[in-house]
């Protein structure tokens, strides 16, 4: 007899080694087809992986963060099954989930452009509504998606049905290239996400971009309309694109992550210095109470 110890604290028995969507299943329909994976004993498992001794089990959803960081990183696969179906010589390279959304990096026979965007979404949109299945190879760290390998660290999503709203946003590099993309649980959130944000947080480059997404969280907490760009660009060219747009920037660099506070600046290049979060948070929200934005 196998004792599934539940996240509400419910005990469940059941005779025989079972998957993590047989769990789900068990409790109920709508879990199950929520359910994009599992955290057995604490760790995050696909939900095909077996369940074979007693264990404390929840199911993860695309409502909670780990959930929606295993839609974006399915989302990255996607693209790159997208982007080999539209350019079948295309070389593939890295991609997963980055802050609030994902990439994938390519090698084509041609520069990619913006114009080719809506058509590879269109594809990506295609295979989400056809519900292909993302498998584990065996206990390896390789993951298939259609004739699509990836190493990513998994987990996956089981299949790409729950990959419904997202949108490909940007394209940069030329050999290799990167797109990028954002992913939410929902339509609504994606709609909210496309609302023109108050600030936007800059990082100089990927080694900021955990410590830039957790400011970009704690501003949203508090209220501001926070979004957060994280592609591999030259700083000065992000705060250039943004300025034309954006009331605020805060920039963060490897001195900003250290000393853990960011360094803020108005759309026409004023300094305000440097702050804590929590105090951004709060400056921020008195300047949006006071300015028209």
């Amino acid at each position: 007899m196998i004792h599934i110890t539940l996240s509400d604290g419910s005990l469940r028995e059941y005779d025989q080694p079972l998957s993590v969507y047989e769990l789900a299943a068990s409790i109920g329909p709508g879990l199950a087809k929520a359910a994009v994976a599992g955290r057995v004993d604490g760790i995050l498992v696909d939900c095909e992986f077996m369940i074979e001794a007693d264990a404390r089990v929840s199911i993860v959803t695309p409502q909670e963060p780990d959930g929606l960081e295993i839609l974006r990183r399915s989302c990255a696969l996607m693209l790159a099954m997208a982007v080999k179906q539209l350019h079948p010589q295309v070389q593939l390279h890295a991609g997963t989930a980055l802050g609030d959304g994902f990439f994938h990096e390519f090698s084509v026979e041609r520069s990619l452009t913006p114009a080719d965007l809506p058509l590879i979404e269109a594809r990506m949109q295609a295979l989400a509504a056809t519900n292909h299945s993302i498998r584990r190879q065996g206990k390896t760290p390789l993951y298939r998606l259609g004739d699509v390998e990836s190493t990513t660290a998994g987990p996956h999503v089981p299949a790409t049905r729950v990959l419904q709203a997202f949108t490909l946003d940007h394209i940069s590099g030329t050999l290799p290239q990167r797109i990028y993309g954002t992913c939410w649980s929902c339509q609504q959130e994606l709609e909210n996400w496309r609302t023109p944000p108050h600030v936007m947080i800059v990082s100089m480059d990927e080694r900021q971009a955990d410590y830039a997404q957790s400011v970009t969280e704690a501003l949203r907490r508090s209220g501001v309309r926070a979004r957060a760009d994280l592609r591999h660009e030259k700083v000065r060219q992000k705060i250039r694109e943004h300025s034309q747009h954006v009331p605020y920037l805060v920039v963060i660099g490897e001195k900003e992550k250290a000393g853990e506070f960011v360094s803020v600046r108005s759309r026409t290049g004023e300094d305000f210095g440097r702050m804590g979060v929590e105090t951004v948070c709060e400056w921020l929200n008195q300047a949006r109470s006071h300015t028209i934005m």
